[in-house]
C-alpha cells in the first residue's frame, strides 16, 4: 500500500522542484535600509542614505498609521486599518507581503517605500564584491533600471490615479527630489 503512494508522492515533490529551478527565479531575501544605508551614506558616493531619510518614501508607512489614512481605506471600503490594508501597503511599505523567511533581522516594514522597493531585495547582492560587478548584483536580484523611462513607469507603479489620494505626478520634478545617483557616474 505505501509503494503505490510512493511514487505519485515522489513524482509531484520532483515537479514542483523542476518547475522552481527551472525557472531560474529565486526569490531574494530583504536585508532592510539600515543594512544598506552602512555602504550608501558617504557624500562622495552619493550620499543616497540621506536623500532616502528626507524623502516623503521614508515616512510612507508613518502616513499608513493616521485616522485620515483609516478613513480614506474605509471610504474605500476595506474593512482593515490603512496600515493592515494590502492595497495601501503595495505602494507604502517594501516587503509587506514577503515570507518570513525572507526578511532580514534589520529589515523593518514600518521603514516604508526604501531602497528594497525600487532596488529590489538585497540580501544576494549586498556584498562589496558582487556590488562592483553590476552583472552580478543583477544576476543576484539588483532591480538596474536603464533609463529614465524605466525609472519614470516603476515609479507610476505606485504614482497613478488608482491612489485614491492622487495628485498629478511630475516625473522630471520628483525624480530630481529622490534621484541619489553616485557624483560622476
Amino acid at each position: 500500500m505505501l509503494k503505490r503512494f510512493a511514487v505519485p508522492v515522489i513524482f509531484l515533490i520532483s515537479l514542483s522542484f523542476m518547475a522552481f529551478y527551472s525557472t531560474g527565479d529565486k526569490a531574494h531575501g530583504y536585508i532592510g535600509v539600515k543594512k544598506c544605508g552602512m555602504c550608501h551614506k558617504k557624500d562622495k558616493d552619493g550620499a543616497q542614505l540621506k536623500v532616502w531619510e528626507k524623502s516623503a518614501h521614508a515616512n510612507a508607512f508613518k502616513t499608513l498609521k493616521s485616522k485620515e489614512s483609516d478613513k480614506i481605506a474605509a471610504e474605500a471600503g476595506y474593512t482593515t486599518p490603512a496600515a493592515e490594508t494590502e492595497a495601501c501597503l503595495k505602494c507604502h511599505a517594501s516587503g509587506y507581503n514577503a515570507a518570513k523567511e525572507l526578511i532580514g533581522k534589520k529589515f523593518d516594514v514600518a521603514d516604508g517605500v526604501q531602497c528594497e522597493t525600487c532596488h529590489g531585495p538585497g540580501e544576494d547582492y549586498k556584498s562589496m564584491k558582487i556590488m562592483k560587478d553590476r552583472k552580478k548584483s543583477i544576476e543576484n536580484g539588483l532591480h538596474a533600471w536603464e533609463n529614465e523611462k524605466e525609472i519614470e513607469e516603476m515609479c507610476k507603479t505606485c504614482h497613478n490615479p488608482e491612489s485614491p489620494t492622487y495628485k498629478e505626478f511630475d516625473f522630471k520634478k520628483r525624480y530630481e527630489e529622490i534621484r541619489h545617483n553616485i557624483p560622476g557616474k
